[in-house]
C-alpha cells in the first residue's frame, strides 16, 4: 500500500511539473518564431516602428523563456528522484536524446540568446537577425529531442534487452531519432504551440486595441500572428489526422479510449458529441455513453484508411477477439509473467554456472520479450487508461482546434477592412482566445500521456515498476514544494509580462 501511495504521488509531482512546464513551452516555441519574423520585416523595410514592434514581444520572450527553463531543469531532475528503476533500465536510450538536446540545442538558443537581446548596437543588422533565428530554430530543436524521448516511451524501438543487467540498450539510434510516432508527436506539437503563440500576440494586441493605444503597432503584430496561427492551424489539421492514425496503429487502447470505444465495430462510428457513462467498466454491459452523436463509419476511415474496417474497443484489447485475430491483454499477461519467470531463471542460472539452464531460460524469454512488462500487472483491466480523461481531453482539443482557424479568419478579414479597431467584441474575444490556446494545449498533452497508462514504456515498463522504492511521504512532500513554487513562478511571470505590456512598445 505504500508503494501505491508512492506511485500516485510520483505520478502526481510529475503531472503538476510537466503541466506547468508546459505552460511556458508553447509560447516559447512560437513566440520565438513571430519575433524572428517581425525583425526579419524590420531588417526588409528599415522601418523603426517595426524595430520597436520586435523589441516589445522580444521581451515578453524572454521573460517566458526564462521560467520556462526553471520548470524543465526540475522536470529532469525527477527522472532520477522518483523514477530510478525507470532511469535504470531505459537511460541508456531516453538519456541519449536528452543529451543531445542539452549539448547541441540548448547551447546553440543560449549562445544566440545573448546576442539577440544584448546586440542591437554591437553587432550589424544582419547579424542581429540571423541570432535571433537562431534562438527560434534552437528552442524548436531543444523540443525535436525531447519529444524524440517521449516518442519513444510511447513507441520503443532501436533497443535491445540485456538479460544480465536487467536493462534495455540502445542499438540504433537512428531508428529513436526517426520513428514516425517521434516525428509526428514533435511536429504536431509545435505547429499547436504556434497557435497558441499566435493567440497571445494576438490577444495582447486586442487588448492595445480596446485601449486605443499603441494601435499602429498592434495592427501589425496582430496581422503577422493572425496569417501565422491561420497557417499553423491548417497543418495542425493535417498532422493531427497523420498523429491519430498513428496511435490508431500502435496504441490501440489509447485510441479506443479517445472514442469511449468498448465494443469494437468493423465499421466503427466517430464520437463527434459524447457523454461518458463514469460507472462503464471493462467486461460489463452498461451503455459506454449516457447521450452521444455519432458519425457512422468515419473512425474505420480514420484509423485504418480504409472504410468499414474493424477498429478493436476496450474489451477486445482486455480480453481479446480471435475472430479479428485481436490478442488480449489476458493473454498477454500469461506471457508477461512467463518473460519475467524466466529472466529470473537465467540470471539465477547465470549465478550458479549453469550454462545449459541459462540459454534455455534467455531463449523462453526472448519468445516473450515483446509482452515483459504486461508481467507485472495484476490484472487485465489494468491495461485500460483513464476513459473519461482521455475522451474529454481529446475532444475538447479537437473542438477548440476546430474553432482558431475559423478565429484567425475573421480577424485578418476585420483588419483587411480596416475597422478592427471599432470591433469591441471580436478583440474582447481575441483576449479571451489566449486562455482558450492554453486550454487546448494543455488538454493534448493529458491525451497524450494519461491516454497510454499504465505504461512508463509501452508494453514493457508499467508506471507502479518505475519507480523509485522510497517513502510517499517524501513524494508528498516535495510535490507540495513545487506546487507553491511553480505558482509563484506563474504569479511573477503574469505580474512581470502585465507590467511590461502596461508600458507598450513604444517605451
Amino acid at each position: 500500500m505504500e508503494m501505491l501511495s508512492t506511485v500516485d504521488w510520483a505520478r502526481a509531482q510529475f503531472a503538476l511539473t510537466a503541466m506547468y512546464h508546459w505552460i511556458f513551452v508553447p509560447l516559447t516555441l512560437g513566440l520565438s518564431f513571430l519575433v524572428a519574423f517581425f525583425e526579419s520585416i524590420y531588417v526588409k523595410t528599415a522601418n523603426e516602428e517595426w524595430k520597436k514592434i520586435t523589441k516589445f514581444w522580444m521581451t515578453l520572450f524572454g521573460i517566458n523563456f526564462a521560467i520556462g527553463v526553471a520548470t524543465g531543469i526540475i522536470m529532469e531532475f525527477e527522472f532520477g528522484t522518483n523514477w530510478s528503476n525507470y532511469s535504470w533500465m531505459v537511460g541508456d536510450i531516453f538519456g541519449a536524446p536528452l543529451a543531445v538536446e542539452g549539448i547541441f540545442a540548448f547551447f546553440l538558443e543560449a549562445t544566440f540568446f545573448a546576442v539577440m537581446f544584448f546586440g542591437w548596437e554591437r553587432v550589424s543588422r544582419r547579424f542581429h537577425l540571423f541570432s535571433t533565428w537562431m534562438v527560434a530554430v534552437g528552442a524548436n530543436l531543444s523540443a525535436l529531442w525531447i519529444l524524440i524521448a517521449n516518442g519513444w516511451m510511447q513507441f520503443p524501438v532501436g533497443m535491445a534487452f540485456n538479460a544480465d543487467k536487467a536493462r534495455f540498450e540502445m542499438q540504433n539510434i537512428w531508428e529513436v531519432i526517426l520513428s514516425p510516432v517521434a516525428l509526428s508527436k514533435f511536429v504536431h506539437a509545435t505547429s499547436s504551440s504556434f497557435i497558441v503563440a499566435a493567440l497571445f500576440v494576438v490577444g495582447i494586441s486586442a487588448v492595445f486595441l480596446l485601449q486605443k493605444r499603441h494601435l499602429k503597432a498592434a495592427k501589425r503584430s496582430m496581422a503577422v500572428a493572425a496569417v501565422f496561427g491561420l497557417l499553423a492551424s491548417v497543418f495542425v489539421a493535417i498532422n493531427g489526422d497523420e498523429s491519430a492514425y498513428s496511435v490508431a496503429q500502435r496504441q490501440p487502447m489509447k485510441l479506443a479510449a479517445m472514442e469511449g470505444l468498448y465494443e469494437g465495430a468493423g465499421p466503427a462510428p466517430l464520437v463527434a458529441f459524447g457523454l461518458i457513462n463514469p460507472a462503464k467498466k471493462a467486461g460489463d454491459s452498461s451503455p459506454a455513453f449516457l447521450a452521444s452523436v455519432k458519425i457512422p463509419g468515419l473512425l474505420s476511415l480514420l484509423a485504418n484508411r480504409q472504410s468499414g474496417s474493424f477498429v478493436p474497443g476496450i474489451n477486445d484489447l482486455v480480453f481479446g477477439n480471435e475472430k479479428q485475430g485481436v490478442v488480449g491483454a489476458e493473454d498477454r499477461i500469461a506471457r508477461g509473467r512467463m518473460a519475467v519467470r524466466e529472466l529470473a531463471n537465467y540470471k539465477q542460472a547465470k549465478t550458479t554456472g549453469d550454462d545449459l539452464a541459462a540459454s534455455r531460460a534467455l531463449t523462453v524469454f526472448n519468445n516473450h520479450q515483446a509482452d515483459l512488462g504486461y508481467g507485472y500487472l495484476q490484472s487485465p483491466t489494468a491495461v485500460v487508461p483513464p476513459v473519461a480523461t482521455t475522451f474529454y481531453s481529446f475532444h475538447l482539443m479537437v473542438v477548440l482546434g476546430t474553432l482558431f482557424p475559423l478565429f484567425f479568419l475573421i480577424v485578418l478579414y476585420r483588419l483587411f477592412k480596416g475597422d478592427i479597431e471599432d470591433c469591441t467584441l471580436l478583440n474582447k474575444v481575441a483576449v479571451g482566445a489566449i486562455f482558450f490556446g492554453y486550454i487546448a494545449s494543455q488538454a493534448g498533452w493529458v491525451l497524450a500521456e494519461v491516454g497510454r497508462q499504465p505504461w512508463a514504456i509501452q508494453n514493457l515498463l508499467p508506471v507502479g515498476v518505475a519507480i523509485t522504492p522510497i517513502a510517499s511521504g517524501n513524494v508528498q512532500t516535495t510535490f507540495f514544494i513545487f506546487l507553491i513554487l511553480f505558482t509563484l513562478l506563474l504569479v511573477a511571470e503574469i505580474g512581470i509580462m502585465v507590467k511590461q505590456i502596461k508600458i507598450g512598445p513604444e517605451a
